[in-house]
């Protein structure tokens, strides 16, 4: 499987392309079942690191609230993470679509997305 990986800002470090302004791509050739904390571990990036996230364009993380971390890949994903200080997308400002696991943790756990402490597992 393909997944193509973009990292924006200061999460550019976390790419093959380092030196580039303002963002980091990959290609990455990964195998079937492949999550969101296998990727994060790939990178070498602490879950705690990245802002706000997409996968194919649907927000699957915000800062603090990380619903994603199981979240299987498919073939030719792409995923957007975006450093903590990257402000909210101007496109979206009359809402986001969201991925199935951020949808879920919205309608259960309103409450986290207020919260401004990191467990020991993002960080």
């Amino acid at each position: 499987m393909i997944l193509d990986v973009w990292l924006y800002g200061e999460l550019r470090k976390f790419s093959d392309t380092p030196n580039k302004i303002g963002y980091g791509q990959m290609l990455l050739d990964v195998p079937e079942g492949y999550r969101m904390r296998d990727l994060l571990e790939r990178l070498n990036m602490p879950t705690a690191a990245r802002g706000i996230t997409f996968v194919n364009g649907n927000l699957s993380a915000l800062p603090g609230f990380q619903p994603d971390l199981e979240h299987v890949f498919a073939d030719n994903d792409r995923v957007a993470m975006f450093d903590l200080r990257s402000m909210w997308p101007f496109q979206y400002r009359n809402g986001a679509a969201m991925t199935d696991s951020m949808r879920q943790a919205v309608q259960e756990h309103p409450e986290q997305l207020m919260h401004h402490e990191h467990s020991e597992e993002e960080e």
